[in-house]
């Protein structure tokens, strides 16, 4: 992953895209409506369960819009909750209030969904030592909330981008030649240019994972839509050479499975592309 002062720079990119999409010249709702001078008052409040995540987003969203607001909180990060919950009080001026209620709402509701869908999977696999990893399938421009949401779900964030790890996937073997040329060249590649990142190889049967391990420096080997049989066969094949990550086929009723078959890593592409966002609103008071 990238470095704190990266991903908060993301963030940060987030927050002032999002503002500049939602708000262009200027909330002309509230500017027609409401006094420069209101005051107000807001609740965040919860109309569904799950876990709740964005709490600390929202935090930088509102100091973004106006460093005078204040945000009293009731319920952090990654806590349960359910309908009728309020997780916290937003109060200073209604405009500005009312500037970051979407970007807010939208961002919580997403990042809540996420974290939901996270710990689900996570506690799918209570008792095993295989931990939950996401992929690269996030929503443009959005990917450092959404990898916030699943750690505050409990999963563990795989690369943030491109540029962050090595990552040879069948195409990339494919194009290179072959998979022992595809990594010789990435080692070549790493040393001429002086890079210091982790190499994982998608294998897609056993044969290929053996060809991974001959030609070895591999931090980890991804075993892409193997059943469970051969995924067993390629856990112990592999050893302790590097870790195993499982891909592919991973839903609620097989993700158990997998661990079982003594992987290190699942990762899925579900927890971030295929969540129904958590009904929350931004309500007066």
């Amino acid at each position: 992953m990238i470095s704190e002062a990266q991903f908060q720079n993301e963030l940060e990119l987030i927050i002032k895209n999002g503002i500049r999409e939602d708000i262009g010249e200027g909330d002309h709702s509230s500017l027609a409506c409401i006094p420069k001078t209101a005051i107000g008052k807001a609740k965040l409040l919860v109309k569904d369960k799950g876990i709740i995540a964005g709490v600390e987003f929202a935090k930088m969203i509102f100091q973004y819009v106006d460093p005078a607001l204040d945000v009293e909180t009731f319920i952090d990060d990654g806590t349960t909750v359910q309908y009728g919950d309020v997780v916290f009080h937003v109060s200073g001026s209604s405009q500005s209030i009312l500037k970051a209620e979407r970007l807010v709402l939208n961002s919580m509701q997403r990042m809540s969904a996420i974290a939901t869908k996270t710990k689900k999977y996570v506690d799918l696999l209570k008792g095993t030592s295989t931990k939950v990893l996401d992929t690269r399938k996030t929503t443009p421009g959005f990917r450092a909330a959404e990898k916030w949401a699943v750690k505050i779900g409990g999963g563990e964030n795989h690369r943030f981008a491109l540029y962050d790890m090595i990552m040879l996937k069948d195409n990339h073997n494919d194009f290179a030649g072959g998979i022992s040329e595809a990594i010789q060249k990435t080692k070549d590649y790493l040393k001429e240019n002086k890079l210091d990142l982790k190499i994982i190889v998608e294998a897609r049967n056993l044969e290929e994972v053996g060809e991974i391990l001959e030609s070895g420096g591999v931090y980890r080997i991804l075993l892409d839509n193997f059943d469970f049989e051969t995924t067993k066969k390629a856990v112990q094949l592999i050893g302790n050479k590097c870790l195993t990550e499982s891909s592919g086929n991973i839903n609620e009723k097989t993700i158990r499975n997998y661990a079982e078959c003594g992987v290190n890593y699942i990762s899925s592409g579900a927890l971030t592309h295929s969540v129904y966002n958590m009904d929350l609103s931004l309500k007066a008071i």
